[in-house]
């Protein structure tokens, strides 16, 4: 049974209720001696503890992505560490039962490996669209966290299904790339070899424009991410405009960038969104977006961040939701303004 997901939240609540009734009914009628009685009563009240602890560890877990699976929660999920892979030209696409294709390839440029998950729309294989070529937007996960956790936890594809029923979306193909490949994280930037940026912005567009019928050019990639995520869906268009017209950041960490990232001030100053916003030339698209009550991502940051594009070529929208936390369910909420903005600034599927 899988670590993420509903199945087990719900049997871990069943079996909290089943250990709580059980305790009701059977800790009075316990037989033996005494110091034997007390011992079974002990353990079935550990046991309800044990049952309600894990149900809200569980539940925070979904709500975080912290762990994606068993082996990672156990210190042994080398997927993303064995830099070793299938070059791009050679990457096989495996697909599941959630209507989505996975693969895990090594990139040539930055020489780093990890996975992708690919979601194309059902316009891609319809025969109206057989010849046309689709925008991108890559969907870059929080940290920990995995690509697995806009499927998990992220609702996706059947979130932007609706958003495309609705007609507040055009069809986009959906990547969701590993954003630590190695589990080394460096806010998408190229850091002492661990070229994340490059992975990003030049091998896993490599990838999908070998595998995939993807339109070319700026307009038609975006990025849009959640917490590192959302940093990163900031920095990137900034960092490879002639890659990444546009972004959506949702609920971003602060925009400045982290010291337990990138401990040397200046290059973390450099590499930072705010700091690349005020001496960009570029003309990107950025949407960013956070809750009043989160204070991982306080509305402060997206005021100095908009301050310091003002007199730039940098478009910006932000929205300030008056409720929610720095999770799933807030960022859930933003997906309908999020992916309107990146369908009117980017290109819907053509010839």
């Amino acid at each position: 049974m899988s670590l993420t997901g509903t199945p087990l939240f719900h049997l871990l609540i069943a079996a909290t209720i089943v250990c709580v009734a059980a305790t009701i009914m059977f800790c009075s009628r316990v037989k033996g001696p005494r110091p034997l009685r007390w011992l079974v009563r002990l353990v079935m009240i550990l046991l309800c503890q044990l049952t309600a602890i894990c149900v809200v560890a569980v539940r925070i877990n979904n709500d975080y992505g912290l762990y994606a699976s068993w082996n990672d929660l156990m210190g042994r999920d080398t997927q993303t560490a064995a830099m070793p892979g299938p070059a791009a030209d050679r990457a096989e696409f495996t697909h599941s039962t959630t209507g989505v294709q996975q693969t895990y390839f090594r990139g040539k440029q930055s020489k780093l490996s990890g996975q992708v998950i690919v979601w194309t729309p059902p316009q891609y294989d319809q025969p109206r669209y057989r010849h046309d070529r689709f925008p991108v937007v890559l969907l870059l996960h929080g940290v920990p966290g995995s690509p697995e956790s806009w499927v998990d936890q992220g609702g996706m594809p059947q979130d932007f299904r609706q958003l495309m029923k609705a007609g507040t979306t055009h069809p986009f193909i959906l990547a969701m790339p590993v954003i630590d490949p190695g589990g080394i994280n460096t806010d998408c930037t190229n850091q002492a070899g661990t070229n994340v940026g490059t992975w990003l912005a030049r091998d896993v567009p490599h990838l999908l424009g070998h595998a995939f019928r993807t339109l070319p050019g700026s307009k038609s990639w975006a990025v849009m991410g959640f917490s590192t995520g959302g940093f990163c869906a900031a920095r990137l268009p900034l960092a490879y405009p002639k890659v990444f017209g546009t972004g959506a950041a949702l609920d971003p960490d602060p925009l400045t960038g982290d010291p337990d990232v990138i401990t040397n001030p200046q290059v973390r100053k450099r590499t930072s969104p705010t700091h690349m916003v005020a001496h960009t030339t570029a003309p990107v698209n950025l949407f960013l977006a956070t809750s009043a009550q989160d204070r991982f991502s306080p509305p402060r940051c997206l005021q100095q961040f908009t301050k310091a594009a003002a007199g730039t070529r940098v478009r910006t929208q932000t929205m300030v939701l008056p409720t929610g936390g720095h999770n799933y369910n807030t960022w859930a909420r933003l997906y309908p303004a999020a992916f309107a903005f990146l369908s009117r600034h980017t290109t819907a599927p053509k010839q």
